[in-house]
């Protein structure tokens, strides 16, 4: 029989850098799991990954007070910035000038890269929404 699940909780944490601090350890205090335990598994699973790296992470806990994790890759926005060497999107989108640029093949790793992630079947619907969030950042997609 299966375990019964008694909450999922979902964070944001920098790869290799978590710790019982916030916000890390009062989501899981509250569904009383093992701080510490979570904190040393999620860093040893992140320590190939680039410091700092924002990772999504789902963690299942269990009746038992036992939980899995689950973790995706770096968010679109993070990837973008990132191609387009800018810290942020534009804080007025569609107002004014593009404030970067990123070009179609990048836009087309950054989606093959996202895919699993993704709520998309084909290559080019996750393309389409990664330039719907450039759009969003004032970030211009060209040909390249």
């Amino acid at each position: 029989m299966a375990k019964e699940i008694t909450k999922l909780v979902k964070l944001q944490i920098a790869a290799g850098a978590a710790s019982p601090s916030p916000p890390v350890g009062p989501a899981l205090g509250q569904a009383g799991l093992n701080i510490m335990e979570f904190c040393k598994a999620f860093n040893d699973r992140t320590s190939g990954m680039e410091k700092g790296l924002p990772i999504p992470v789902i963690i299942t806990v269990y009746k038992d007070k036992s939980f899995v994790f689950v973790t995706k890759q770096p968010p679109v926005s993070y990837s973008i910035k990132a191609a387009a060497g800018v810290k942020s999107g534009s804080k007025t989108p569609g107002k004014g000038a593009a404030v970067g640029k990123i070009t179609k093949s990048q836009v087309k790793a950054i989606a093959e890269s996202k895919m699993a992630d993704m709520n998309c079947n084909t290559l080019e619907a996750a393309m389409s929404m990664v330039e719907g969030q450039c759009k969003s950042m004032s970030i211009e997609v060209v040909e390249g």
